[in-house]
């Protein structure tokens, strides 16, 4: 049996997809493309499919990650291709390795978030967020199927930075995806470092802290997207976390 592991981008409207369809999707095309599955055993078999961390309905990414294992050994690059034109537009496989040792989901520690707010200037934003940073508890409302619940946004937020949207270039990677016209007046990007902790801190409970400390109101529903995750470092910085699936193979 042979492990692999893909990395995926869930861009456009598919970011209002659940994970449940978008894992039915994957399914279906992993069947369109022929890929030798291993299924458990049982009653009823299932391909053996990992997701690791999936994106919230709602939200897109760059960095969404899942684990496949396949009964041939089969070249990575071949079936990421194949897989990926077998997906529908808008979810992207953008790399397939073979596994190397150790879990992949040990090493997601944290994500950078990119946050688009129109209709709110980056100074305006800027000052947000350097209230939030200077708070060390800020509790927010979520509303979960138990009820509605506090929890504590700050701690997780390792890192937050504000873009302008006029200085982004939209070919670099943290403009992929930015989606506006040329008459749309500049506004504030938040790039934040969150830790993934228990329960997970969601970007719309980064927002909501913003709107606790700075009574921030965007006129319209923010873009959230996720650019990466993995293992932080001592300066804050997320690692690769296929890099060490990748030196395997290389080794």
């Amino acid at each position: 049996m042979q492990k692999l592991r893909l990395r995926y981008a869930k861009r456009g409207r598919l970011r209002f997809t659940s994970h449940r369809d978008v894992a039915r999707q994957f399914e279906r095309a992993l069947r369109r493309a022929g890929v030798p599955m291993a299924y458990s055993q049982g009653f009823s078999p299932h391909p053996k499919i990992s997701w690791i961390g999936a994106a919230p309905t709602g939200v897109a990414s760059e960095a969404e990650y899942v684990e496949i294992s396949v009964v041939e050994a089969v070249d990575p690059a071949k079936l990421g291709a194949a897989l990926d034109a077998a997906l529908p537009p808008g979810l992207d496989v953008l790399e397939s390795v073979t596994a190397g040792p150790g879990g992949l989901a040990e090493r997601m520690e944290a994500s950078r978030w990119r946050i688009e707010l129109v209709g709110v200037p980056a100074e305006i934003l800027r000052d947000a967020v350097t209230r939030l940073m200077a708070t060390e508890h800020v509790e927010v409302e979520r509303l979960t199927k138990d009820g509605r619940k506090l929890i504590d946004a700050r701690p997780a937020v390792i890192a937050a930075e504000v873009l302008d949207s006029a200085a982004v270039d939209r070919d670099s990677p943290v403009g992929v995806g930015i989606d506006m016209s040329d008459d749309t007046p500049a506004y504030g990007i938040l790039v934040a470092v969150v830790r993934q902790t228990t329960p997970a801190v969601r970007p719309d409970d980064v927002l909501s802290a913003l709107r606790v400390v700075a009574a921030l109101e965007p006129p319209v529903p923010a873009k959230a997207t996720r650019m990466a995750q993995g293992r932080l470092d001592d300066d804050g910085v997320l690692s690769d976390p296929l890099a060490l699936d990748r030196a395997a193979t290389a080794g």
